[in-house]
């Protein structure tokens, strides 16, 4: 019997939810569809390969890095799909820094003309970046000219879903991706699979995601890796209050100190000497020369 307090469907936010929808053999048509749905490219995705999820640096010293899903299609395109759930300050770097290991493992041995196959970092955050300053929250990013703004390299694609800021409801839904990522946001809300979702491969997904159709295993992985999550959100939540608390405490401060400049001000004026003011106000003499 399924826990009711768990709702009816996964947390796609979990480590288990995420990697149950689209990093299983049995999720493969929703991680195609939703690649297809998100890449701009010509030749859709017909097929998909798991690959290890770890990469080893050239020699033991150097630091490992560890994906939520690798994978590449049958044009050998290869592809790392990380979902982020904390904020982190050089999220981009570590992008940069994973893509590097699959630019590596392309290098074969013997002749080599250093053709690569495209590489695809996407990143599904659930917060906003610092370095966008917009509402969009799809970024699509290659490298390159930064005079003529033409693409210099096609094979290094960085991709980031900010899902804070997708705040589209139902009705304003534009695209399939648009779908996908409706589906991820709401996933948790939801009783019953939507009449809208009826018929489309994303109702496939609701069937994975179905509580009620998981062994006990599957259920019990999920319970473990539901409980680090709302850990790790209770977390975050006490920091930010933390924060604010910390703010409205220094706030108060800065007006009591800028109120008493503001009478030393005043005072000065009046011809009233230093000494007594430091007295009347309980500023330093050297905040009040200042």
């Amino acid at each position: 019997m399924t826990d009711k307090s768990l709702g009816t469907f996964i947390n796609p936010f979990t480590d288990f939810g995420f990697k149950k929808l689209f990093g299983s053999e049995e999720s493969k048509p929703f991680l195609i569809s939703f690649l297809n749905d998100l890449l701009p490219i010509t030749d859709k995705i017909i097929s998909l390969e798991f690959k290890n999820i770890e990469k080893l640096g050239v020699v033991e010293e150097d630091r490992r890095a560890v994906f939520d899903i690798y994978c590449c299609d049958e044009k050998h395109n290869e592809f790392i799909v990380e979902l982020q759930r904390a904020k982190q300050e050089y999220f981009q770097d570590r992008a940069a820094y994973y893509a590097s290991f699959l630019i590596q493992d392309q290098a074969k041995k013997g002749k080599w003309n250093f053709e690569l196959t495209p590489i695809y970092f996407i990143g599904i955050l659930d917060f906003s970046l610092a370095s966008f300053n917009d509402n969009n929250y799809l970024h699509f990013g290659q490298i390159s000219d930064i005079y003529t703004k033409e693409v210099m390299f096609k094979k290094l694609n960085f991709i980031y879903i900010e899902m804070a800021k997708f705040k589209k409801n139902e009705a304003e839904l534009a695209n399939h991706l648009e779908w996908w990522l409706y589906f991820l946001r709401e996933l948790v809300t939801f009783d019953e699979v939507p009449l809208e979702f009826q018929g489309d491969i994303i109702e496939g997904a609701f069937n994975l995601a179905k509580l009620a159709n998981m062994s006990h295993e599957d259920r019990h992985a999920y319970e473990l890796s539901l409980k680090y999550y709302r850990d790790f959100v209770n977390v975050m939540d006490t920091a930010k209050k933390d924060a604010r608390e910390e703010g409205k405490i220094e706030g108060k401060i800065e007006g009591i100190v800028e109120g008493k400049l503001v009478t030393a001000k005043n005072l000065l004026a009046m011809g009233l000497d230093i000494e007594s003011i430091v007295k009347a106000t309980g500023l330093t003499k050297e905040m009040i020369l200042q």
